[in-house]
């Protein structure tokens, strides 16, 4: 731990700089030491307002030699009583109502303390960067700005002997509040400084007698306002509305969820292996059963019932103990979704539920009794039926963010238009409803809207949140599209000014040089006589039908020994896209382009993606090439690397490509190339799958829009032909070349990818129901035996079997992920689904950022120009993996929710019966995949049987045998088997979602 002392007296250095020390003793091992640091301070920091000559007058450069840009209006708004103001927030402030400082009709001219700045980053990084946008995109409604507090002479203060680090920083608060009430008094212009904090406000209002300025809670502020009404429904709904004198004593009930543990006892949990940290993940199908996953456990650990569960979201990190044996479970076999749960209840009311009575343990056991259970429980969890059970003691970082979802209508009284307490149901069926207070009700029922969660006290039974905007109608394109960015965190706002201002001043004009020497050109990019200049090679692209952002083209020239060479040649994005840049924090920043139904969302503005960097037919563009000799056999005799320029002969799609292979009649030398390419990628793709491969599937489809109306027309499977494969092997033979290259030029932070081996308990389910079913099983003692036995998984009656066992196996897969080399040994880097020893992505950087990571690393590695340090920094290199690895996984979520969504606008007035396949049976109802639209559904038990009780499930022999509606026999219906349903698309009346509805046949 360490300890600050007071800091010596402040020593003048020269005119306008001052120093002062900084001292802590740190004890560490029973030792200690004292820690000094130099501090310096200026008096010529400006307060950014433009009504300020006296600053303006006394700027200099800082160190890019740029002025620091005045922002703050020199007539701000006015409110009541108090007149033109600017607002100083509090760190507390920032964390509670960040969606209000974001709002654009209230919070217009800001000032932003850095001591406040530094003490959000420390408590919520994402906090943290909302603010920093907020600050850095300030135009002329929104007005933030950050003052150096810290380094400013009359703003800086030294903490008090006995004085806790909180109260040293809301002094400082006060200070700088005090500081600017002063500097701009001669300006008309007040201070309020907004603050929750009781005791803060109390200091402030005795010194504000002598220093002039004003203090306000959040509410008050908003009391203050000309549309404080509409303001005030976006304060957060906090356990205490002191403020608002609005929290009734009837809002509170009982305790019904047990209090989280105290840090000592949690820290020493973990340290003695009484507890546990892990992520939280909640059953799809039964959102009371989570479980967590734990480095000493072969499976994930279960936590059954609301109580356990403790108030845990989705994605929460959470610490669990282990409950007693005696209450150890079997994974449910019920289905159970938060939608339909409870839909009565009220939300001005906590009754308790029944299931609270029996689901929390009363045994008290000791650290030791507990260290032993641990032990039982990962030789219980060899057992295929009872699993360790556990609960939640603490929740260490909260998976909080936005959420969209719709007022449930009958949590409204239709009699009131005040304010009320209401239930959002949440597009996401794993989470609870959320309480929020509103009085626009009524206006808001068949709205989708966006909603924050602020809290979830133990006395109440749902959490509490609040309204922060209203995204459109129910069904709206524009709504459903928006919420499906927001479901899945995709930033799809345009590019700020200070981006845009990085890209080339030229715009659509710029072109590439016609000569790499010329001494004009040169002057303008030193590094332009390095490249390699390939535009005489015949290079064609090959894409999907309509693709603008083409990342890659190929070519193939036969050698005179008779070998073949080879390039593939990658769009030079960062050639554009410099490291520091404002460019390249966006680019870094959102990790991915996203790709809907009917639009992309771009990682990099749209005149790179679609023109400077896209490798466009007949244009000259600047590329990476990746040069290789390839013998007959496909092997490589050398590989080479190169910044180039190039021009393409042609932009093919996928099936033109196919059809100019194909022709016969096609004899021209940029076709016998491609025809090369095709004949080699099936070589390359032979070696793979005999290395063990995979071939794995998903049930992707198509939706066709209309291009006139943009109404979704028609629904296909999608179909891959040879050119699929074509550049599918040579972007792979790229990626490893690559991988290879810049793990050898930077052993511990290349930017690399590597898919894990599955553990065999993750197949432990599909290997029964194979085995019960079809006496079929899975191996998985490498991923050759993998592939072979998916081979052998074939039903001579049903062509479609091998691939629903495809699909089910990959979902046993683990997730691949983006690392940087140093985080693992070299055995660990394996691509288990390519079955190759390093990877990486090289070829797609207009869309994602790890290749443009790789572009740099790759030039570094080649000797074209320095590595960023950014890059070589392991710290830094965690960082981007940690979010390209959670922007990779949201994307392709919101791509399948797009699809999803429009799938059920195309069955809306196409009711239909299709053929689907049971992959799920539980005891209340059986899940069906339905290959032509790519849609799963749950048929529950009540629309399969008028007898739901007289329904029997068969666990062993994965079936559910009922009497049907329409009477008869009974029926058997098993995993695995091939059935007909009716496929309707409805909306569903609780949750507003349009959904695809399956009824057995």
């Amino acid at each position: 731990m360490s300890t600050k002392v007071a800091a010596p007296r402040k020593k003048r250095l020269s005119e306008g700089l001052t120093v002062t020390q900084k001292v802590f003793i740190r004890s560490r091992n029973g030792g200690a030491t004292k820690i000094i640091r130099e501090h310096y301070l200026r008096n010529d920091i400006p307060c950014l307002s433009k009504s300020c000559t006296k600053c303006q007058s006394i700027i200099v450069p800082d160190a890019q030699n740029e002025l620091p840009k005045f922002i703050l209006s020199e007539d701000p708004p006015k409110v009541s009583k108090i007149g033109k103001h600017y607002v100083v927030v509090d760190t507390n402030i920032v964390l509670l109502a960040i969606d209000l400082l974001e709002n654009v009709s209230c919070f217009f001219d800001v000032i932003v303390p850095q001591i406040v700045l530094d003490e959000v980053r420390n408590r919520s990084y994402p906090v943290y960067t909302r603010l920093r946008t907020l600050c850095r995109d300030s135009d002329d409604i929104k007005r933030f700005i950050v003052f150096h507090n810290e380094f400013n002479e009359k703003t800086f203060i030294d903490r008090l002997p006995d004085e806790t680090i909180n109260d040293r920083n809301d002094r400082a608060i006060r200070k700088t509040c005090e500081w600017y009430a002063e500097h701009l008094k001669d300006y008309g212009i007040n201070i309020i400084l907004v603050t929750n904090d009781r005791l803060n406000r109390e200091a402030v209002k005795k010194e504000s007698e002598l220093h002039g300025y004003f203090t306000k809670s959040l509410y008050e502020y908003a009391d203050l306002l000309s549309n404080a009404d509409e303001i005030k429904e976006l304060i957060p709904n906090v356990d205490n509305y002191a403020e608002s004198k609005e929290l009734l004593p009837e809002d509170m009930s009982e305790i019904i969820f047990p209090e989280y543990y105290q840090t000592s006892r949690v820290m020493g949990g973990l340290r003695g292996g009484s507890l546990f940290q892990g992520n939280v993940q909640i059953s799809e199908y039964n959102f009371l059963e989570g479980s967590v996953s734990l480095p000493r456990f072969s499976k994930p650990v279960l936590i059954v019932g609301q109580k356990n569960l403790n108030r845990a979201f989705n994605g929460d990190q959470v610490v669990v103990e282990l409950l007693p044996e005696t209450e150890w479970k079997a994974p449910s076999t019920l289905t159970l979704d938060s939608e339909h749960f409870d839909i009565n209840d009220n939300p001005d009311g906590q009754g308790e539920d029944d299931q609270f009575a029996n689901e929390s343990s009363t045994t008290v056991l000791s650290d030791k009794q507990r260290r032993l259970l641990a032990k039982e429980a990962i030789n219980a969890q060899k057992s295929k039926k009872v699993q360790p059970t556990a609960k939640v003691v603490s929740i260490t970082r909260r998976s909080w963010r936005q959420y969209v979802g719709q007022i449930a209508p009958s949590s409204v009284d239709g009699k009131t238009n005040g304010i009320q307490n209401v239930f959002v149901i949440l597009m996401d069926k794993c989470l609870p409803k959320i309480r929020i207070r509103t009085r626009r009700a009524q206006e808001l029922l068949g709205k989708r809207i966006v909603i924050s969660v602020d809290s979830w006290p133990e006395a109440y039974k749902y959490p509490l949140g609040h309204f922060v905007r209203d995204l459109g109608d129910v069904e709206s394109t524009e709504a459903e599209t928006e919420a499906l960015l927001l479901e899945h965190d995709v930033e799809y706002r345009p590019f700020s000014k200070k981006v845009l201002e990085c890209l080339p001043s030229e715009g659509h004009d710029w072109k590439a040089p016609v000569k790499l020497d010329d001494p004009e050109e040169v002057a303008k990019d030193s590094l332009l006589p390095k490249r390699q200049d390939l535009r005489d090679k015949l290079i064609c692209s090959i894409d999907p039908p309509g693709c603008v952002d083409i990342d890659d083209a190929l070519h193939a020239k036969k050698l005179p020994n008779g070998n073949w060479e080879v390039g593939v040649h990658i769009a030079d994005v960062t050639h554009f896209v410099k490291t520091g840049t404002a460019l390249d924090g966006e680019g870094a920043s959102r990790g991915t382009s996203v790709y809907l139904v009917d639009k992309r969302i771009d990682m990099l503005p749209m005149l790179l993606g679609t023109d400077l960097c896209s490798l466009k037919p007949y244009v000259d563009r600047f590329a990476f090439s990746v040069l290789w000799e390839l013998d007959g056999n496909a092997d490589i005799i050398n590989v080479n690397f190169t910044k180039s320029v190039i021009k393409s002969r042609e932009a093919f799609s996928y099936e033109q490509a196919q059809l100019r292979i194909d022709d016969p009649n096609q004899k021209d030398e940029l076709t016998l190339g491609m025809r090369a390419l095709l004949a080699l990628s099936v070589k390359l793709k032979q070696k793979r799958l005999n290395a063990g491969a995979l071939n794995l599937a998903s049930p992707e489809v198509k939706v066709h829009m209309d291009s006139e109306t943009a109404d979704p027309g028609e629904v296909e499977i999608k179909k891959l032909l040879a050119t699929n494969s074509l550049v599918e092997e040579f972007m792979l033979l790229a990626n490893i070349s690559v991988a290879r290259k810049i793990y050898d030029a930077f052993p511990q932070t290349a930017m690399l990818r590597r898919h894990a081996a599955p553990p065999s308990t993750n197949f432990e389910m599909l290997n029964e129901m194979l085995q019960k079913r079809k006496n079929m099983h899975i191996s998985l003692e490498s991923s050759k035996a993998l592939a072979d036995s998916l081979d052998r998984c074939v039903d001579p009656q049903d062509n479609y079997f091998n691939t629903l066992v495809r699909i089910m196996s990959t979902r046993c897969m683990m997730a691949a992920q983006y690392f940087y080399s140093g985080a693992y040994s070299y055995p660990d880097f394996k691509h288990y689904g390519l079955a190759v020893d390093i990877y990486t992505h090289f070829t797609s950087p207009i869309r994602r950022y790890c290749d443009v990571v790789a572009h740099r690393q790759l030039a570094g590695a080649i000797g074209y120009e320095p590595l960023s340090l950014e890059h070589r920094d392991k710290h830094k290199m965690d960082m981007i993996c940690r979010n390209i690895n959670r922007k990779h996984r949201n994307a392709q979520f919101a791509g399948r929710a797009s699809i999803e969504y429009y799938v059920g606008q195309v069955m809306r007035n196409n009711e239909s019966i299709e053929t689907g396949y049971v992959i799920k049976v539980f005891n209340n109802g059986i899940v069906v995949l339905v290959p032509k639209f790519g849609v799963e559904g749950l048929i529950r038990i009540e629309n399969l049987t008028d007898a739901a009780e007289g329904a029997v499930y068969d666990e062993l022999e994965f079936k559910l045998s009922f009497t049907p509606k329409t009477g008869g026999k009974i029926r058997e219906v098993h995993v695995f088997e091939k059935v007909d349903v009716q496929v309707r698309s409805v909306l569903d009346p609780v949750t507003s979602k349009r959904k695809a509805e399956l009824l057995l046949v």
